[in-house]
């Protein structure tokens, strides 16, 4: 990116060769090293941000402006006539060429199944999975891909959308989605069988 009116805390140019980006928050900056782990407010901060970061590296600055085509390329879609019923909401981020990045599922759930009355419920829609291709992950395509059910939802008068979340990067991924914790508290559970032939006891 053009980076001639950017100088660092000397007030000195950055090397016109590099790519230069300004640093708004600490995930922006390769230095901070917590930005991934640990959500600390700014006075916690270990480290003063710089104004801007660069990478020095040529394998990853390549990777940066691939990174940076693929979000300028990317498009979502919203998927239909693949044999899926109506209620069932599929959702594709891909190239140009077809290459897929990224996809979202999720299902209309009908309330009055769940509270099991006859009561004019609104209609609710289940988050099943937000997945994007490795290589192409914090780039921005699985919020655009929110952002599309969203979208849609607010089209066809869907106001919630519940999900489970297991991993921690997920709760903080939809949290950054506007996602916010519920009250209830779903117990995980599953079941497994056995895959084959079972053996019979002597």
């Amino acid at each position: 990116m053009p980076h001639d009116d950017l100088r660092d805390t000397a007030g000195r140019r950055y090397p016109a060769h590099l790519d230069v980006w300004p640093v708004h928050e600490p995930k922006d900056w390769p230095g901070a090293w917590w930005a991934d782990w640990y959500n600390l407010p700014p006075p916690l901060w270990p480290l003063r941000l710089p104004p801007a970061a660069y990478e020095r590296n040529r394998g990853y600055r390549d990777q940066r402006r691939a990174a940076e085509r693929v979000r300028r390329d990317a498009t979502v879609r919203w998927v239909a006539g693949d044999g899926r019923p109506p209620t069932a909401w599929r959702f594709v981020a891909e190239l140009p060429d077809g290459t897929l990045l990224g996809e979202l599922r999720a299902h209309e759930r009908d309330p009055q199944l769940v509270y099991g009355d006859d009561l004019d419920w609104p209609r609710e829609l289940v988050l099943d999975g937000v997945l994007v291709a490795a290589g192409h992950r914090r780039i921005g395509i699985g919020s655009r891909l929110v952002a599309a059910m969203a979208q849609r939802m607010e089209e066809v008068g869907i106001g919630l959308v519940r999900t489970v979340v297991e991993e921690h990067f997920g709760t903080r991924f939809l949290a950054a989605c506007g996602f916010r914790v519920a009250t209830g508290r779903p117990l995980a559970m599953s079941l497994q069988r056995p895959v084959g032939p079972v053996p019979r006891p002597p």
